[in-house]
């Protein structure tokens, strides 16, 4: 597909010829992630409706306990240290960034107040900047607020070369500036349709600023929070145990509404993917497998 060719699909979403599902998908068909392709949309001034999630729970809790397996074990608990999937969903139990994605693509907000546009004022019209305006309310699992210092720490912890973390390719070439308490502006280099890396999905959660602060640079591993983590998501740390298992239970204080379902969730780590396969079908001791490739012939036979 050429330029001319990508325009006009632009256009026929900005016309209502063609949905914006429909643009992800097609993109999505030419290697392209989905979020990249919502970003493009955006850049191009078409905003998407501001996307809550149609779950509505009605109370907290009362799920019991959500157990995960894993074919590896999580290794350590601070996202700017991820290496793989394991390390990032480990995080995410307890950390969350301030947007996530759909299944569609759209990008969905979760410690921000609502998804920067063109149209809400949020995204420059040059690409160059974009203002994430921060939801109000929030606290870390001990108490103290969720704030813009946070934001900007991050950045500044992640850029940092003697930090060595794993997300410095996403924070290094952007500056970010703290607008009040409850807003920031990233700045880019140059104008870019991708303007949604920094703090959004799984390379986008935040730390707080107040325990990691005195870790900084060369400091960073030494971080007790690295194997303890206190967050803002829906469930408190109980227990880690490296390579094997992470344990969380819910956050009663959570800032979404009647969220989470479950009162407490486990997140094991090792075995077979025949074993893993059997544990959540045959002997129900999981609720859910991550990623075990199984033969079709071994399933039917584990489901029997």
């Amino acid at each position: 597909m050429n330029e001319q060719e990508l325009r006009s699909l632009i256009e026929d979403v900005r016309g209502g010829r063609l949905s914006r599902r429909r643009f992800v998908r097609a993109m999505v068909g030419l290697g392209l992630t989905a979020p990249m392709a919502s970003q493009m949309l955006t850049y191009s001034g078409i905003a998407q409706a501001q996307v809550r999630s149609a779950y509505k729970p009605t109370k907290r809790g009362g799920g019991g306990t959500l157990k995960l397996l894993w074919w590896q074990g999580a290794t350590l608990l601070n996202p700017h240290f991820a290496v793989g999937t394991k390390d990032q969903e480990g995080s995410r139990i307890f950390y969350e960034p301030l947007a996530g994605y759909d299944n569609d693509g759209n990008f969905v907000p979760i410690l921000a107040a609502e998804i920067p546009s063109v149209q809400n004022g949020g995204l420059a019209a040059d690409g160059r900047s974009v203002v994430w305006k921060l939801k109000k309310g929030v606290q870390w699992h001990d108490g103290k607020p969720f704030t813009a210092d946070d934001v900007v720490f991050n950045w500044e912890y992640a850029a940092n070369p003697a930090t060595a973390a794993t997300t410095i390719a996403t924070y290094k070439d952007i500056k970010v500036e703290k607008l009040d308490s409850h807003s920031v502006r990233v700045v880019f280099q140059k104008p870019t349709p991708f303007w949604a890396e920094a703090f959004c999905g799984t390379r986008g959660m935040i730390i707080p600023k107040h325990l990691f602060e005195p870790y900084k640079g060369d400091k960073s591993r030494e971080a007790p929070n690295n194997l303890k983590p206190v967050g803002t998501g829906p469930y408190k740390f109980v227990d880690f145990k490296p390579g094997d298992m992470v344990r969380g239970q819910i956050n009663t204080a959570y800032h979404e509404p009647n969220r989470p379902h479950f009162d407490a969730i486990e997140m094991k780590g090792g075995g077979d993917a025949v074993s893993a396969a059997r544990a959540v079908i045959q002997t129900g001791e999981f609720d859910y497998a991550w990623n075990m490739q199984v033969e079709d012939e071994i399933l039917l036979r584990l489901e029997k």
